[in-house]
């Protein structure tokens, strides 16, 4: 991909001396890209205030929904606000969970804001009580980039401690240029599309590179080898990576142009700035490029990544060696595409998730996320944007799966119809048809044994009286069984156990523990 960009150095050179590191130092004060940008009162798109706030971040993502476009003054502040922050962080975040909280996982996103929306409609926005975790891949691909990542770094500003972004091997201007960020923010900003990947070069550089969660779950963007060293990767200077596809180019101290010992790796001419100790060395560059290019393989060792070019395949005897070696559970990562979402490998001890659904045609893979809760505990939720829902509003979308898993929940309790009823009754002594919601919920997980959080899904289940008590026998109206049962059970029928955990696959998923039980009486 280098070689194809040497022809434009005679056009314009300014360009490719940027790509090798020589971008021109007066242009990335923050005065001079943001001091002489105006907002015009006949701009009709988000209006945003400094400092920001939650309303900000509200407000940013109903203008996304409208297709409006952020100016170029916000989101030059947004991105010079992210990159003083980011310069703050540790190469590795380090967060913990809590009974009173659980944190979500998110993989690739490659610029499908719809996903985004509609993890953060089933799952809520960040907040200091709802702590996320976005594993990389934020951009490229997909059409709304630059959305996804003014809402990430507008909800990192404000939740900084409860938000971790990691970097993907697509945080990568070179990667861009080639995968299509490049050409959308050029589009979207004509006047200052370049000063804005400008900046974004030095944002991306800043991004952490993993996150651990309670010293026991690892979480980044590829993968290891055999020779990855976490204590080296707790410090190296990560921002002297600027793109992971330049391996370290020693210059001449002197000249500040390549030594003759690497004559090749840049075009003829080029001059690259400052020293050697300007750039990482090539043992840290060879780090960074496995954790985030390497992908798990079932076959034991490692052994060169030859589909990607880069990093490595490593095997479970590579994952149980140096989660050993670092005092570590789980490996969460991202980087591939999976037809479910997330794919549990290594007998457990790796985790991918990605969550852009649809990633190369309609239908082709569902997206997901995972939920860390306390002592390690983990639930994972799929979706899928489709052409048929993507047409509606948002919260009809929402509605349409909604309404398919509560019409699947229904078609269960009518099978379980004469149990249901008895349980009520034995708890209805007055004989009212009435009980209260406690005894109802309890009916419910008694008879089913399902797990759920009946309280909460009261209100599409049963009616309710002005006391609070329910009306049981309302449980089983507007109800008829489409299929035979056992035909319904085809929806369920990619049942996967792992450790302490289940996980059922639907259209939307309701991933339910304990549903050994369940599934074995269905079959």
């Amino acid at each position: 991909m280098l070689e194809n960009y040497v022809h434009i150095q005679e056009k314009d050179p300014t360009l490719v001396n940027r790509l090798f590191g020589c971008a021109p130092q007066d242009d990335r004060g923050r005065q001079e890209c943001v001091g002489i940008i105006e907002v015009p009162e006949s701009y009709s798109g988000p209006r945003l205030q400094f400092p920001l706030n939650t309303n900000s971040l509200t407000i940013m993502i109903e203008a996304f929904k409208k297709q409006q476009i952020l100016h170029a003054y916000y989101v030059l502040e947004i991105l010079f606000e992210t990159k003083e922050a980011m310069k703050q962080m540790p190469n590795f975040t380090h967060i913990r969970t809590c009974p009173t909280k659980e944190i979500t996982i998110c993989g690739d996103l490659h610029g499908k804001l719809e996903d985004l929306l509609l993890i953060f409609s089933k799952n809520g926005l960040p907040s200091g009580y709802n702590p996320y975790v976005f594993n990389g891949d934020f951009v490229d691909r997909g059409k709304c980039s630059i959305e996804i990542l003014m809402i990430l770094f507008v909800s990192f500003l404000l939740y900084g401690d409860d938000l971790c972004l990691n970097r993907g091997n697509h945080e990568d201007f070179l990667m861009n240029m080639r995968y299509g960020f490049t050409k959308e923010v050029l589009s979207k900003y004509k006047i200052h599309g370049k000063k804005i990947l400008q900046v974004l070069e030095e944002v991306f550089a800043w991004l952490p590179l993993g996150t651990i969660i309670d010293d026991e779950i690892l979480i980044m963007h590829g993968g290891i080898s055999e020779s990855t060293d976490l204590n080296l990767l707790h410090h190296i200077e990560r921002n002297k990576m600027k793109s992971v596809l330049m391996p370290p180019v020693p210059v001449d101290k002197d000249s500040g142009t390549e030594t003759k010992k690497n004559k090749g790796h840049v075009p003829r001419g080029v001059k690259l700035s400052g020293s050697p100790s300007d750039y990482l060395t090539k043992h840290e560059w060879e780090q960074v490029i496995d954790i985030l290019w390497s992908d798990p393989r079932g076959k034991r060792g490692c052994y060169p990544n030859t589909c990607r070019g880069g990093g490595c395949y490593f095997g479970p005897d590579v994952t149980s060696k140096f989660l050993n070696k670092n005092h570590l559970k789980l490996l969460i990562r991202s980087h591939e595409c999976k037809p479910e979402g997330y794919e549990i490998c290594h007998d457990g001890k790796v985790i991918t998730v990605f969550s852009a659904s649809n990633y190369y045609e309609e239908g082709s893979n569902r997206g997901a996320y995972i939920k860390v809760g306390f002592c390690t505990t983990l639930r994972f939720f799929q979706y899928q944007v489709t052409k048929a829902t993507c047409l509606r509003p948002l919260h009809q979308r929402v509605n349409t799966i909604e309404s398919s898993a509560i019409r699947i929940l229904k078609e269960r309790m009518v099978s379980r119809k004469t149990d249901l009823i008895r349980s009520f009754q034995l708890q209805d002594r007055t004989k009212s048809g009435k009980i209260s919601m406690g005894q109802w919920a309890f009916s419910m997980e008694n008879t089913l044994g399902l797990n759920l959080p009946w309280r909460t899904l009261s209100s599409h289940l049963v009616l309710t009286d002005d006391d609070g008590n329910i009306d049981y026998m309302t449980c089983f109206h507007d109800i008829q069984i489409q299929k035979p049962v056992k035909e319904v059970l085809s929806r369920w029928k990619n049942f996967i156990p792992c450790g302490n955990f289940f996980v059922v696959t639907t259209t939307f998923i309701l991933v339910i523990p304990k549903l050994m039980s369940l599934l074995k009486e269905w079959t």
